[in-house]
């Protein structure tokens, strides 16, 4: 009789036990396996507390049906419960919302007092912002012009993103949940591109653009990628 394949490989570890299932083969080889597997595996702790299981699927595309069966599967079994379960394949509708929320939104206008332009990637943005205007982005926010309303970069939470402005007068600054209101210095300023980041004190600071390569190394490659 000739070797089996292992379509189903345990592991244990501190939260329980990971199953990583080959993406291979039909997914009713996978639940015969798994079916086996854990059979054998709560022979071997018939007293214990239930264990968490989760499932890795790898390439493999899970239908919410199929998932189910997978939960339902494991459920049964006395001493284990439904930690999660992982694909790293994603939908369509997944795919599009990730690509809209790091893209980048080119805008040629001006934000007058009372405006507000909101994007949910990066915001080039190739005009001014006039006081009481403000621009809003969930990644960074580059203003090809003056900056002298309001501007909130990092709205989902990104606290490496970053505020870049030809003139960088703004009423204030935020990034993440950090607020700058206006300094004496803004009122100085050099008529030269400036950026605002949050440093490690979480403080969002204004410095010369080209501190940028250093802060954020991967920034410039993210720019050309997208043929900005």
């Amino acid at each position: 009789m000739g070797h089996k394949h292992q379509y189903v490989t345990i592991k244990g570890t501190k939260d329980g036990l990971t199953l990583h299932l080959d993406d291979r083969c039909s997914f009713q080889e996978l639940l015969t396996e798994i079916e086996e597997k854990l059979s054998a595996n709560q022979q071997i702790l018939p007293d214990s507390p239930p264990l968490e299981v989760h499932v890795k699927v790898g390439t493999r595309y899970i239908t919410n049906s199929q998932e189910e069966i997978l939960r339902k599967l494991i459920r049964k079994k006395k001493n284990f419960t439904v930690g999660s379960i992982e694909s790293e394949v994603i939908t369509k509708v997944e795919a599009l919302k990730w690509m809209k929320q790091s893209g980048m939104t080119t805008v040629c206008r001006m934000v007058r007092s009372g405006q507000v332009l909101e994007v949910p990637g990066d915001l080039l943005l190739i005009g001014d912002v006039n006081p009481g205007g403000s621009v809003i982005a969930d990644g960074n926010i580059f203003v090809m012009g003056a900056l002298r309303g309001q501007a909130y970069a990092g709205r989902d939470g990104r606290k490496e993103a970053v505020i870049v402005a030809s003139v960088m007068k703004p009423a204030q600054l935020k990034i993440c949940d950090i607020i700058n209101r206006a300094p004496d210095r803004f009122q100085d300023s050099k008529n030269e591109m400036e950026c605002a980041y949050i440093n490690e004190k979480e403080q969002i600071m204004i410095d010369r653009l080209q501190v940028l390569s250093l802060l954020r190394p991967d920034l410039s490659l993210r720019i050309l990628e997208r043929g900005v």
